[in-house]
């Protein structure tokens, strides 16, 4: 009868010398992981809390060749004015409209129809961006 072995035969698949080595380096590796994850946590966290203008396009109806009629819901603090950018492009997307709009409400959430002005008929409208009245950027 035959023997059944339980295991690798010895010193065919032993371990290697460097197994300290092995070790430092899934430390050192699991270490700069996280430090990767925080600094990108860190980052993120950075932009979302400096934001305290925010805007988001609901809807938009083009109404003319020259009009567009967009919904707005605008997020900031209750003390801040904020003024936010639309433009609008025509079916070759060429810019056809751009405009700033300021809402100076005391409210922490402006649900506001604005009219942007077109020199031609637009198929789109896009949020550029939101900012706090008087700040650079």
């Amino acid at each position: 009868m035959s023997t059944v072995r339980e295991g690798l035969p010895e010193g065919r698949y032993g371990r290697s010398a460097d197994e300290r080595a092995d070790r430092k380096l899934e430390i050192a590796g699991s270490v700069l992981g996280v430090a990767l994850l925080a600094v990108v946590g860190w980052i993120g966290w950075g932009y979302v809390a400096g934001q305290t203008v925010s805007a988001e396009v609901i809807k938009f109806q083009v109404v003319s060749d020259s009009e567009v009629k967009v919904h707005l819901e605008v997020r900031k603090d209750a003390s801040v004015s904020g003024v936010c950018t639309l433009l609008s492009q025509d079916v070759d997307h060429t810019e056809v409209g751009r405009a700033d709009f300021t809402f100076p409400q005391e409210a922490s959430r402006v649900d506001e129809l604005v009219s942007l002005k077109t020199t031609a008929r637009a198929t789109t409208v896009e949020l550029v961006g939101c900012q706090a009245a008087g700040s650079a950027g």
